[in-house]
């Protein structure tokens, strides 16, 4: 008998379970399509910081807190609104893991990762719920906390920048040049005032009394018309002096109608003409600042200028910092902080510059220069090392640093050099007789002497202290072609230095005609150098041996010049003695009771063109163990003007 089976039913226990595998296997398929990423909410999450890339959100779905449905717009606008300045540069942003799953509420980790200016970088974690609505697609609940956890409805981005505190210029003994010093703010309100006319005139004759003048002039031209253009009550500036200049003037100014004094302290040098061109200024940036560095530098950043200031500005002012604050529309429809600091990164505050400059030393040469209304110089150096104790710049200067970068004539200062080159050679002796007639003349070019004098055969020690130009232009064809630079070389000029500022080291004449080597041999013809140059030459002199100038310590130059060879004994110590005579029997007697130990120089006038009568005025010399150099442009002789410069500083020096 034939076994029969319902319709459709396994015709083999085998067969009956095949079709119960297939059947879990169609079921776990459903199972997986029906959990598919395709319309998780990865895929919204997804969608959602993508849009939020691009500004665009229209392929996102959006519910507030209370499950009400936003428009993607109103989303993208917002998130505009809350990045604020940030807007333009939108953050990088990614999902950090799988989003948590609870029933209808999912829960994603995004990353947010905002550039902010200059290249900081600034990055947090958020959180960005989503709910299932009743159509099975998941939506982004939208609240502005999704941007950051601390922003509100209303609330923006704002970047502020934080000033790095700037570092100073120090001293040798690395004390600050500048530091916070007392000033006076001096200012008119304008209802007070009861004559304008009168109470400018009367400020300017006050203005003019102060000693030291100021320079330049306080220029009160306009001054009538900021008052009548400024509110009533306003304080209205018309200059900050320095306490001890206001004090000056005080009885003069202090009750004159509508005056008013406000007392600050500003971060000044000693003087307001301390090192000026050497240290440079410290303002708030200008428009070239801004113009070629607009990365670098923001309207009121404070930049220098010049100088030491200008040359070492990165190193001084550090690297500001900056915060991420929130904003929000104020009552009067003004932008005004919340309070609340969302990032911060600090300053790196600048580094210092140690020089070597001297006060004592400095104030000295400014005050030697203060009255020499010409262009004029003096460098001082320390001669048992070589540090520049004092660079200074008559007000005539403008300033500009003519004490390192001045490029003229040296005139018979050079004397120095010629008659180191010639002892060298054993051309000359101190007492060997030398000629010294009123005119003599190099392949028909005539030499004199100042003033034309002669002194007839004499011992060569009173040729050099009396300055005979004659006697040196004879003396010119000992030196060789090349023997003047030779011995300029022994004393560092044309020297490759590296002080840590821009300096000019002089270049001697060499190989000339004749009569070019005659002129070269008393500082005329094609040479040219600095007073730092021939300060430095001076203090070779003194030791024995060249030595670069330090100016800069910290940081140290890279590289910086290797001391000379040491300077002939038989030829530097007649030198040093001829020197010595200068000022005890020659051009510079003047010096000789300067208070302290013996004084040591050589004077020197100097023809800068084809007219005789347009001379500079030199004087280099050494007291002690410092060595200096004093540069007149214009000068005329050095009786005139470079000695009594130099006395001035040597009495204030020691003085100090």
């Amino acid at each position: 008998m034939r076994l029969s089976y319902p319709l459709g039913g396994p015709r083999h226990p085998r067969s009956r379970r095949l079709v119960a595998a297939l059947a879990a296997t169609a079921l776990a398929a459903g199972a997986l399509a029906g959990c598919s990423t395709e319309d998780g909410p990865e895929r919204a999450v997804d969608a959602f910081l993508a849009g939020w890339g691009k500004g665009d959100l229209q392929a996102v779905g959006f519910v507030d807190p209370a499950g009400r449905k936003l428009p993607a717009a109103d989303v993208t606008r917002e998130i505009r609104e809350l990045s604020g300045e940030l807007a333009a540069t939108p953050p990088a942003l990614r999902r950090t893991g799988d989003p948590k799953v609870d029933a209808n509420i999912a829960t994603a980790g995004v990353r947010v990762d905002w550039t902010l200016p200059g290249g900081t970088r600034w990055g947090y974690d958020r959180q960005v719920r989503l709910t299932r609505g009743g159509d099975d697609q998941w939506q982004v609940i939208w609240e502005p906390r999704v941007v950051h956890e601390q922003l509100t409805p209303g609330d923006r981005l704002a970047v502020r920048r934080v000033a790095a505190p700037r570092a100073g210029v120090l001293d040798g003994a690395g004390q600050p040049i500048v530091a916070p010093r007392a000033v006076v703010r001096v200012g008119l309100q304008p209802s007070e005032v009861t004559d304008v006319k009168a109470v400018t005139r009367q400020l300017d004759a006050a203005f003019r009394a102060i000693r030291p003048a100021i320079t330049p002039p306080v220029d009160l031209a306009d001054l009538p018309k900021r008052l009548a253009e400024a509110a009533p009550d306003a304080f209205v500036e018309v200059v900050t002096l320095r306490d001890e200049a206001y004090r000056q003037i005080r009885s003069r100014v202090y009750d004159l109608p509508g005056t008013k004094f406000r007392a600050e302290k500003l971060d000044l040098a000693p003087t307001r003409e301390f090192a000026r061109a050497l240290l440079g200024s410290v303002d708030q940036a200008q428009a070239d600042d801004l113009a070629a560095h607009p990365d670098r530098y923001r309207k009121g950043d404070l930049v220098g200028h010049g100088g030491l200031q200008g040359r070492y500005d990165e190193r001084l002012r550090g690297a500001p910092g900056l915060t991420v604050i929130s904003e929000r529309p104020g009552p009067d429809g003004t932008v005004v902080p919340t309070g609340t600091e969302l990032f911060r990164q600090e300053p790196t505050p600048g580094q210092a510059v140690r020089t070597t400059l001297d006060v004592a030393t400095q104030n000295a040469a400014d005050a030697a220069l203060r009255a020499e209304k010409r262009r004029s110089a003096l460098v001082a150096v320390r001669i048992s090392d070589g540090a520049v104790l004092a660079a200074a710049n008559g007000p005539g200067a403008a300033g500009e640093n003519l004490a390192f970068t001045a490029q003229v004539p040296p005139g018979s200062t050079f004397k120095m050099v010629s008659a180191l080159g010639l002892l060298d050679r054993g051309a000359i002796t101190l007492d060997g007789p030398v000629a010294c007639p009123k005119t003599f003349t190099v392949d028909g070019r005539s030499f004199k002497n100042s003033d034309n004098f002669a002194l007839g055969s004499v011992p060569f020690r009173t040729d050099f202290a009396k300055s005979c130009n004659t006697a040196f232009a004879a003396l010119a064809p000992k030196l060789g072609a090349d023997g003047l630079a030779q011995a300029g070389r022994a004393l560092g000029l044309e020297a490759g230095w590296d002080l840590g500022v821009d300096a000019f080291t002089g270049k001697v004449s060499a190989n000339g005609s004749p009569a070019e080597q005659a002129a070269a041999s008393f500082g005329q013809g094609t040479t040219v150098v600095s007073p730092l140059a021939m300060a430095a030459a001076t203090a070779a002199v003194a030791r024995g041996r060249w030595e670069q100038p330090k100016l800069v310590e910290d940081p140290a130059p890279a590289k910086a010049a290797p001391a000379g060879p040491e300077l002939k004994p038989e030829s530097v110590q007649p030198l040093r003695t001829m020197m010595r005579e200068v000022v005890t029997a020659g051009t510079a007697t003047a010096l000789k009771d300067v208070p302290g130990s013996p004084v040591h120089g050589k004077t020197g006038t100097a023809e800068y063109d084809n007219n005789p009568a347009h001379t500079h005025s030199w004087f280099v010399g050494w007291q002690g163990d410092v060595a200096f150099a004093v540069f007149v442009e214009q000068g005329g002789s050095s009786a005139a003007s470079a000695v009594p410069v130099s006395e001035r500083f040597l009495r204030a020096l020691a003085a100090s």
